[in-house]
């Protein structure tokens, strides 16, 4: 037995090293690029390491002990009738105690430093980005400047990013590993995400929320660029691309993957439209693409987006996953 262990562990060991191998260059959440990325990062750190306080320790001394009173090793005194150290006790309970009430403190900080409707302070006004997931693609509307993309985001470099998101099918989770957490998309839900890239690059995003058959294909780059390039952009697609129409949204909000897209303009109130549909016991109109749909389009195009707002934050502080 003892010759077959010696042979299976350091294959166990080797065959260890190359399935986390696999890993190499994966490690998004830990190299962050924004404010919001690296207080998650630090809160991973300290974390960890309050744990290992307690925990390497621990996986010592059971190593040491195994070893030390194994059967056969007749050097150690045999103590049958011991029952109780003060020492030991206070040793072992006291020091978990001290760690739980540090990691405490630290976990209650970091949550409400970051409470994912919470602005970030800068000088620089936010640009505000609707997210919309659909089976299975992402929908991005810039209200500001009258755009829309799919599967694919850009802004400026050093401004804060405000994200209002929601769902119009299944539910799902907004992630861009190195900017923040992820954020849950909701029908019928409005929530708000602060986020920001403090250096310019493209930067991976995905649903984080399995929902079905091309759940792995919600993926998109985030394009983080200087003020310069990003307003070019935004006139090159307003003076380039086609306009998404009602009729063009129902025909993207149908279940199937997508390539990059991008409009020069969309339906005035779309993302308020999408968030309300499923209120009141609404039967979906905008799915069914007749005629009320585009009535209620200009209503909800006039709704008060200050009363929206306050939704979508009392929205994200209960579902965020920051």
């Amino acid at each position: 037995m003892r010759r077959y262990l010696r042979v299976l562990t350091p294959l166990l060991i080797m065959v260890m090293a190359v399935m986390l191998s696999g890993c190499s260059g994966q490690y998004l959440v830990l190299d962050p690029k924004g404010p919001i990325g690296e207080s998650q990062r630090d809160l991973i750190y300290i974390s960890a390491i309050l744990c290992a306080v307690i925990l390497v320790p621990v996986l010592i001394m059971t190593a040491v002990i195994v070893w030390r009173y194994r059967e056969n090793n007749k050097k150690v005194a045999y103590k049958p009738k011991w029952e109780h150290s003060t020492k030991l006790e206070t040793l072992v309970w006291g020091v978990p105690t001290v760690i739980i009430i540090i990691l405490a403190a630290f976990t209650i900080k970091y949550t409400y430093d970051l409470e994912p409707s919470k602005a970030i302070a800068s000088e620089h006004e936010p640009v505000t980005i609707e997210v919309t997931s659909l089976d299975w693609k992402w929908l991005f509307t810039y209200p500001d400047e009258g755009i829309a993309t799919v599967n694919y985001l850009k802004f400026p470099e050093g401004v804060p990013i405000r994200f209002h998101l929601t769902s119009d099918q299944a539910m799902n989770s907004f992630w861009i590993p190195q900017l923040g957490g992820q954020i849950y998309t909701m029908s019928g839900m409005a929530m708000t995400l602060y986020l920001q890239a403090d250096e310019a690059g493209e930067y991976y995003g995905s649903g984080a929320n399995f929902t079905g058959e091309d759940f792995s294909k919600m993926t998109f780059k985030a394009d983080a660029v200087s003020n310069e390039d990003y307003n070019a952009w935004v006139q090159q697609v307003k003076s380039s691309s086609p306009e998404l129409t009602m009729d063009g949204y129902h025909k993207l909000a149908e279940k199937g993957t997508s390539d990059e897209q991008s409009f020069s303009s969309f339906p005035k109130g779309l993302f308020q439209q999408i968030v309300m549909q499923y209120m009141n016991g609404s039967d979906m109109p905008m799915h069914h693409g007749n005629s009320e749909s585009a009535g209620s389009d200009k209503d909800m195009g006039d709704m008060d987006m200050d009363g929206m707002d306050k939704d979508m934050d009392m929205g994200s502080s209960e579902h965020a996953n920051h």
